[in-house]
């Protein structure tokens, strides 16, 4: 019996696919260097392609060490327990993907009780902030353990956080003994954004997670660094969590090929653009400029809800996906070219004049 099609099927040639940055796929050099790496047990320490993927991740970020995790969740998950202790308090923000996007894996895992703050359209909560939330321990109150950051904020529009704006928030926290960690799925998006180094856009955080299988294109995986001996800890508890991998080569060496693919996350960011502009000038529709590769569409002004937008895009093949009640979200990476935001645009277009 045949398979049919799904409007997001990876055989529909036709469609433009804008859901995610997620869903790239590796290059032809990614799959010859699976192919073709050494490897060897990881557990054991003995896969040498997976020892210089961490190498180089830590050197990128500026810090002494690093783990290659499956995935961007674990790899926060695991930096919220190694710096915590069961029935401590984390600050979040209420849009933060630590708190809204990881099954609620703060309290699953490490015990901890969230703080949600707001961190508002900057993405980054003032010091003021920080400091009137530190609680210190007591009797009857939960104190602080952590201070949670993200960096490109995803929920927020994929807003690019200066490195002004980390420094004085993780200096409030320092300053109490609390830790910091960054989700930095998208880090490398913030800092080509802003044209600084990664490492000096981390330079004041404790603990970093960067994703290599988002707009840097790997298949799979992400690192998470910090200080030798946080990241020793951190092997133990990724294999509590079961992400202990055995000849793992084989899908680190895609990731170095990744670490190649930071300065090229201009180009999505400018197609973000074009894309933000084109959509902006649809009658009904509201996009902000966006500072990276994430583009959000507010559909209010048609009176059509995302799901419904985002459906009757589908149709003319175009992916996107719902973010919000009116709140439809875009994102260019290196599977979609100038030439593909333009014909998205025109096959946009049609869905808006049809339902407005």
């Amino acid at each position: 019996m045949p398979v049919e099609l799904t409007e997001h099927d990876p055989r529909n040639e036709n469609l433009l696919d804008f859901r995610s940055d997620t869903v790239t796929t590796p290059s032809d050099a990614m799959r010859e260097a699976a192919a073709n790496a050494e490897v060897g047990d990881d557990v054991k320490r003995e896969d040498p392609t997976v020892n210089e993927l961490e190498a180089r991740a830590a050197d990128l970020m500026g810090k002494e060490a690093g783990l290659y995790v499956p995935s961007g969740t674990m790899g926060n998950q695991i930096a919220a327990r190694v710096h915590t202790e069961r029935g401590e308090e984390a600050i979040v923000d209420t849009e933060g993907h630590v708190y809204k996007w990881e099954v609620g894996g703060l309290a699953q895992l490490s015990e901890l009780q969230v703080r949600p703050l707001d961190y508002g359209p900057e993405a980054v909560p003032t010091p003021e902030q920080v400091r009137e939330t530190v609680t210190e321990s007591a009797l009857h109150v939960a104190g602080t353990g952590l201070l949670c950051l993200e960096n490109s904020h995803n929920s927020r529009g994929g807003v690019a956080v200066a490195p002004e704006a980390v420094d004085a928030a993780a200096e409030v926290a320092h300053d109490h003994d609390v830790p910091v960690h960054l989700d930095g799925a998208r880090v490398c998006n913030a800092a080509v954004a802003q044209d600084v180094d990664p490492a000096r856009l981390v330079d004041s955080v404790d603990t970093v997670m960067f994703c290599l299988s988002k707009g840097l294109g790997a298949p799979v995986g992400s690192m998470l660094v910090g200080p030798e001996e946080f990241v020793e800890e951190a092997r133990r508890t990724r294999k509590l969590l079961g992400g202990g991998m055995r000849q793992a080569g084989m899908i680190a060496a895609p990731g170095l090929l990744a670490l190649e693919n930071v300065d090229r996350l201009a180009e999505d960011h400018a197609n973000a653009g074009r894309l933000a502009e084109g959509l902006d000038a649809l009658t009904g529709l509201s996009v902000p400029e966006p500072d990276t590769n994430i583009v959000l569409v507010d559909t209010a002004g048609v009176d059509v809800p995302a799901d419904e937008f985002v459906a009757a895009c589908a149709e003319r093949d175009v992916g996107a996906s719902t973010f919000g009640a009116y709140t439809v979200r875009f994102c260019t990476h290196l599977d979609v070219d100038e030439a593909d935001v333009e014909t998205a645009i025109d096959r946009v277009g049609p869905v808006v004049s049809e339902m407005a």
